[in-house]
């Protein structure tokens, strides 16, 4: 189900007419989704999807109750009110219940694209066959899910609070493995704009890594120069910037925790080469403009040329603090340079090239070192060029100390709803090897 602005509001509004509580916020939210996968170059499933929610909060002084439906008779909805209402009066004060807001200015969000909206399932089909056909042309074995989406948000509150926003995205991934299992390569596209993806052109580089990788070698762990493909460092970075918030960096709870109390607000913590920021209208990366609770999302520095220049602030903590509320973002974006992952890589004496990590786990939140394994594409160079694959290996590594030890930054490219450029760091820490492909 895909509502309109004024459809969606006339049934938020509707909803609000119901409640007797002390405050209430309502919001709904609906979309669609199709989807294709496949496997051993054989589609498996494909399919569409529909739904929606209506989501109803009722408050009587600090206590609140919650229900949710995806009904909109008019007796059902009325029904979830009263619930609503009967659920707060039964729960306990929460001493940190923010009163709902009200009325605010939002940026028109650019998320939405009529021709990924309409996708069609020969699309999808299409596309599936674009990524599998050339796997076989070269003996490999193709695994790939796409999947694209429209959906709408909104609410509303009794403090006269509205807001709406549509959006329409695509995502797609495949692994291609040689039939002997030695190798092994991967990407991922995600776009909001469908005329973006091309599945052959994306298909080919996870094909020309897993040729590449095949009968890999052992090498000795330990500090190497790397470069770092976008799919390698955005678990990192993104471990890194979810964990800014400004109340845990306060309790001492935090890698931007203070010794002695405080936050390191305006240190340089990384290196001066890294500059990451959220924009929700940048052209490559536009996402939402609100967040939900209601509170805009703006562009937002948050490291400049490596100082800490902003942490996130929700209602409560902004009260306690006497500070205005700061929303995360819904994707970061991290400068880069010019150069090219070949150009990188030319310029490398001695190094390793990873195409991703996985299985990211935190060792210490304090120092944020992280854990985790290397996968589908790790490769030795040496004078500039690639000279073998390498086994995989398990590295022990904090996005701290790693934007500390950047090299040179290439040019942008989108991974998982972010821009990250790839980068060339040094005295990057494997811990050991690792069996899998």
């Amino acid at each position: 189900m895909l509502l309109s602005k004024e459809e969606a509001k006339q049934i938020l509004e509707k909803t609000l007419s119901y409640s007797n509580a002390d405050a209430c916020s309502v919001s709904l939210r609906g979309g669609k989704d199709g989807n294709i996968r496949y496997a051993r170059n054989t589609v498996s499933t494909s399919g569409i999807t529909s739904n929606f929610s209506l989501v109803i909060n009722s408050s009587f002084g600090k206590k609140s109750g919650t229900v949710t439906l995806n009904e909109l008779e008019e007796n059902k909805i009325k029904d979830a009110v009263k619930r609503a209402e009967e659920l707060a009066k039964l729960s306990p004060e929460n001493p940190e219940w923010m009163p709902p807001l009200g009325p605010q200015t939002y940026d028109e969000a650019k998320t939405y694209f009529e021709e990924t909206a309409n996708i069609k399932p020969e699309f999808r089909a299409n596309a599936a066959f674009n990524s599998i056909s050339p796997a076989k042309e070269k003996n490999l074995i193709s695994a790939g899910f796409l999947e694209d989406y429209v959906y709408f948000s909104s609410q509303i509150n009794s403090e006269g609070l509205f807001a709406y926003n549509k959006s329409s995205g695509v995502d797609f991934t495949v692994t291609m493995r040689t039939e002997d299992g030695t190798g092994s390569g991967w990407v991922s596209r995600d776009y909001n704009d469908i005329s973006k993806l091309d599945t052959a052109k994306a298909s080919k580089i996870a094909i020309d890594k897993a040729v590449l990788s095949k009968q890999a070698k052992a090498i000795e762990p330990g500090k190497y120069t790397v470069i770092l493909e976008p799919a390698a460092s955005v678990g990192l970075i993104e471990n890194m910037i979810y964990n800014m918030s400004a109340r845990r960096a306060d309790e001492g709870r935090s890698f931007l925790s203070q010794k002695g109390g405080g936050n390191r607000l305006g240190e340089q913590l990384l290196g001066e080469n890294v500059t990451i920021y959220g924009d929700p209208l940048h052209p490559d990366l536009p996402t939402g403009t609100w967040n939900s609770s209601g509170l805009p999302i703006k562009k937002t520095m948050m490291f400049d040329k490596g100082a800490v220049k902003n942490m996130f602030y929700g209602r409560f903590w902004a009260k306690e603090k006497g500070v205005e509320p700061l929303p995360y973002p819904n994707g970061f974006i991290m400068e880069g340079g010019s150069a090219t992952t070949q150009e990188l890589i030319r310029s490398t004496k001695k190094g390793i090239l990873l195409t991703r990590t996985w299985y990211i786990r935190s060792v210490d939140p304090q120092t944020l070192l992280y854990t985790g394994l290397t996968r589908d594409g790790t490769f030795y160079i040496e004078n500039g060029e690639i000279k073998y694959p390498v086994k995989n290996f398990r590295f022990n590594e904090s996005p701290v100390i790693m934007l500390n030890n950047v090299e040179a930054l290439g040019i942008q490219e989108r991974i998982n709803g972010n821009l990250i450029p790839p980068m060339k760091i040094n005295d990057f820490t494997f811990t050991s090897l690792s069996d899998a492909i």
